[in-house]
């Protein structure tokens, strides 16, 4: 196994019978699915799930769990998910995909939240190794990157896969893949971003992580708590 299998298998033993789970996107969210649909068959583990995108809604689908859509959703008890830059304190970067808005929902509604990481994933500072994704509205994009011009933001639309145009959104957004002014935190980016008029969501997971796994070399271990 590797270490997003070692990780995810950890993560799906914490869940219990009757809970309502938030199903992240990615490789890793892809193992926590097929171990949850193991439990379901191997040891009548019944649970509920929420999806974050279609990819993993169909990938449920398959393996047979139960799903419930975001709309009739009141509760839920957890949601697992990976992310592209863990700091110490907790905070996350994430949206190398297309799935922002649904993933910071389930992030917030969840009791708890619980990221699955390897140990490459971890970082000083949010932005060390990715530049941080802007989902704007279409037609805001030119006003969106002219406001945060103001706080040393410079970037550019994201292109999608194969470099014949612009990456989309699941909910028909743009992408602005933005660097800023190293001299402002990751807290004074996220309350930048949060009142910049035209953003959609971005990719800055600010005091919503409550668990923090990370695999490292078959073995699993918990960042400890900020």
């Amino acid at each position: 196994m590797n270490d997003k299998q070692w990780v995810a298998q950890h993560a799906a033993r914490l869940v219990k019978d009757g809970m309502v789970v938030g199903l992240g996107t990615g490789s890793t969210a892809d193992y926590f699915i097929a171990e949850l649909a193991r439990r379901r068959i191997k040891e009548s583990l019944r649970v509920t799930c929420v999806a974050s995108s279609v990819v993993s809604m169909l990938k449920a689908q398959r393996l047979g769990l139960q799903l419930i859509a975001i709309e009739h959703l009141t509760q839920l008890d957890l949601f697992v998910d990976g992310a592209d830059e863990v700091t110490a304190e907790h905070t996350l970067l994430k949206g190398q995909g297309a799935d922002l808005v649904k993933e910071k929902l389930l992030a917030r509604a969840c009791d708890e939240f619980m990221v699955l990481v390897d140990q490459s994933k971890l970082v000083e500072h949010i932005g060390a190794r990715y530049l941080i994704p802007v989902e704007v509205m279409p037609f805001a994009w030119q006003l969106v990157k002219q406001s945060l011009k103001e706080y040393g933001g410079h970037g550019a639309l994201r292109q999608n896969s194969n470099g014949s145009g612009l990456a989309v959104t699941s909910y028909g957004s743009l992408v602005l893949d933005m660097a800023f002014d190293p001299k402002l935190d990751c807290v004074e980016i996220d309350a930048i971003l949060n009142a910049t008029p035209g953003v959609v969501e971005h990719g800055i997971f600010h005091g919503l992580a409550t668990r923090v796994f990370v695999a490292d070399k078959g073995g699993v271990w918990e960042m400890e708590t900020p």
